[in-house]
């Protein structure tokens, strides 16, 4: 019986070795024909339905920018304790003012982003930028972020997070995702 348990142990620990990094590897897109697979098909996957209800969105979760980016980031930090080695040099408890900062910059950051979807490029520029070459982050973690994302968005929002609103949320954090891991290709 022992030897059984150990090898369903391994093999179930092989599949969700095999699942993570398949869900973290940045692939260019099968749609591309150009050199930003992100910009052929991250935001034009939307329709214009869409981008209407994701500004909505934002717009709505300006004044509660800190606490929905803090909730996002303890969220992510406590599904996903890899995540805690970026923030080491931050306070990382629940509503700490560490926390709450930069949870704002985030939201502030999708919110800007979804004013104009089709210059998400240009705007995230400066963050490529800062989170490849000075922060080195994974963009496994991206990905990441933006599923505790939308499981935020689903809490605090109730049933105006509907399954129209899901779906339209989910392609736009996948191609803010995408856009942000452009420059580790």
């Amino acid at each position: 019986m022992q030897a059984n348990h150990v090898d369903g142990l391994y093999w179930c620990k092989k599949w969700l070795t095999n699942t993570f990094t398949q869900t973290c590897a940045v692939r260019p897109s099968r749609h591309s024909t150009s050199t930003h697979s992100t910009s052929a098909t991250g935001y034009n996957m939307l329709t214009d339905h869409e981008k209407e209800l994701i500004a909505k969105i934002w717009d709505k979760m300006i004044p509660v920018a800190s606490d929905i980016g803090a909730e996002c980031l303890l969220r992510m930090m406590t599904t996903f304790p890899g995540t805690k080695t970026y923030f080491a040099h931050l306070d990382i408890r629940p509503r700490s003012p560490h926390l709450r900062s930069h949870g704002k910059k985030i939201v502030l950051a999708i919110a800007e982003c979804s004013k104009d979807i089709s210059s998400m490029m240009v705007t995230l520029a400066p963050l490529q930028t800062l989170h490849v070459y000075k922060l080195r982050i994974d963009p496994c973690n991206f990905k990441l972020l933006c599923h505790c994302i939308l499981v935020t968005l689903a809490a605090h929002m109730g049933d105006e997070f509907d399954p129209v609103a899901h779906a339209a949320m989910d392609k736009y954090l996948s191609a803010f995702a995408a856009v942000l891991a452009e420059k580790y290709r």
